[in-house]
């Protein structure tokens, strides 16, 4: 593992793929103005800027302001994609069927008494009685996870993007081994809290994969792709990209899985390695 001064960064790079919280936002959930500024330059030079998160598209205001170019946002862990210029109108949403998050809500109720659930619909989020509150969606139903994913509860006939899985006394890594052991054929499960809680998306959804759909589509290969994360839910997408780094204050998943390592997200790590990205291609222009 490399630092952030020693890596070598991509000649050409066309797109940086960067999480959001523990990553570019400080731990207070701003944007420094030093972020700020290396965003909209690496825009100027023509690089594409995909914030890529487990936020929901409704919890992207803390970047709205900032977004430039195409304003495209990989949202769920990549169970959405979301045009933050359209008010965080989803483009695309790569669900978790109903009948498959019902199946592990069964099997970690029984490998792992005490859990509790949460519903992410793409209208919003619901929770069990035991499942810590959302304060932040006050509309949220309260019932019984079977009761919430049934084609007649609130949210009958939308897309149900993730599957929120946490118990109180579980490790956070040994609950994501135990659930990805007893159930992992059935969906694909990550986390990104300190706590343990388990975030579970369709098999196959990760932010790796639907970064690889976007970027196909504008033919950018993972070799012109820059990114950076934290947690174990990055760990896809760092393994994915020609260059990435992990936070200085990264889980020790995501330093393995990078080819970088930068510093800490209150020391604005991802603007670190941008503004040496932008300082070798004015370099290398001025040479040619």
């Amino acid at each position: 593992m490399t630092s952030a001064t020693e890596t070598p960064v991509p000649a050409a790079p066309r797109l940086i793929a960067t999480d959001l919280d523990g990553t570019l936002l400080r731990d207070d959930k701003t944007v420094s103005d030093r972020t700020v500024a290396a965003l909209a330059a690496a825009e100027e030079a023509g690089i594409e800027v995909f914030f890529v998160t487990g936020r929901p598209a409704r919890w992207m205001d803390v970047v709205s302001e900032h977004v430039h170019g195409h304003g495209l946002a990989i949202c769920a862990n990549g169970a959405a994609v979301a045009d933050l210029h359209d008010d965080g109108r989803l483009l695309k949403v790569r669900p978790l069927e109903r009948e498959n998050a019902l199946d592990v809500v069964h099997t970690l109720r029984a490998a792992a008494p005490g859990t509790s659930f949460a519903v992410e619909l793409t209208t919003g989020i619901h929770y069990e009685p035991a499942y810590p509150p959302f304060h932040l969606d006050p509309g949220a139903t309260v019932a019984l996870a079977e009761k919430l994913l049934h084609e007649e509860r609130p949210g009958a006939g939308f897309p149900v993007l993730k599957l929120l899985a946490h118990h109180q006394e579980l490790a956070p890594d040994e609950f994501l081994t135990l659930a990805r052991t007893v159930a992992g054929d059935r969906a694909s499960f990550t986390r990104s809290s300190p706590t343990s809680l388990l975030e579970v998306s369709g098999p196959g959804v990760s932010k790796a994969s639907t970064l690889e759909l976007c970027c196909a589509e504008r033919g950018i290969t993972a070799a012109e792709v820059v990114a950076f994360g934290d947690m174990p839910n990055d760990v896809e997408m760092l393994t994915w990209a020609g260059t990435s780094y992990a936070m200085g204050n990264g889980h020790p998943d995501a330093v393995a899985a990078a080819s970088g390592l930068t510093v800490t997200n209150n020391e604005d790590g991802v603007a670190v390695v941008i503004e040496r990205i932008i300082a070798e291609r004015a370099r290398s222009r001025a040479e040619h």
